[in-house]
């Protein structure tokens, strides 16, 4: 990877010999692995056996959790917010296993829609659920330094499975409890 990075610092006019840009295919190659290290985990050795028996049906939400990818259409990041809710039935997710779902999928080259996706079904085959709701909230710089140049635009996508698609009250009561503010 660090050759092509050289390559790619070439093209665009600069000189690697340039003592900022001594060691920066190195340093390049390094971050964008780090970037896409969701492609060396699956769901198994996220969760790390953090699913508990509950005698618990009600709501599970948690909110606001930070989320960092690359779009695949440019390989540039989008950067934003997600939001999880889930109705156990008899499981429930260690706390801390909900925000390293979503990061193993966001560290992939992504798009906001499917990664949405991906996080509701990775939560409701690993708990069983009578019904997941995920929420993203995102800026796309992709969309802000080049193309059409909107710094304050914000992509939201959302995926509702079981009885929150079903449910109109079940959905408006997630919706209202993620948008409270704290």
């Amino acid at each position: 990877m660090e050759e092509h990075f050289a390559k790619i610092i070439e093209a665009v006019g600069e000189d690697l010999n340039r003592e900022g840009l001594l060691d920066t295919p190195k340093r390049a190659a390094k971050a964008f692995k780090f970037l896409n290290n969701g492609y060396e985990k699956s769901l198994e050795e996220v969760l790390n056996g953090a699913i508990f028996t509950a005698d618990t049906e009600d709501m599970v939400i948690v909110k606001d959790i930070e989320l960092y990818s690359l779009c695949e259409h440019h390989l540039l990041p989008f950067i934003g917010k997600c939001h999880v809710g889930y109705l156990p039935k008899g499981k429930v997710m260690g706390l801390s296993k909900v925000a390293r779902v979503i990061d193993m999928y966001a560290r992939r080259l992504q798009i906001q829609e499917v990664l949405t996706k991906q996080i509701a079904d990775a939560i409701e085959l690993a708990t069983g659920a009578r019904g997941v709701a995920v929420v993203i909230e995102a800026k796309h710089l992709c969309m802000m330094m080049r193309g059409v140049e909107k710094q304050n635009s914000i992509m939201t996508t959302s995926v509702m499975t079981g009885i929150f698609r079903k449910e109109i009250s079940t959905r408006s009561e997630f919706l209202n409890l993620i948008n409270r503010q704290t």
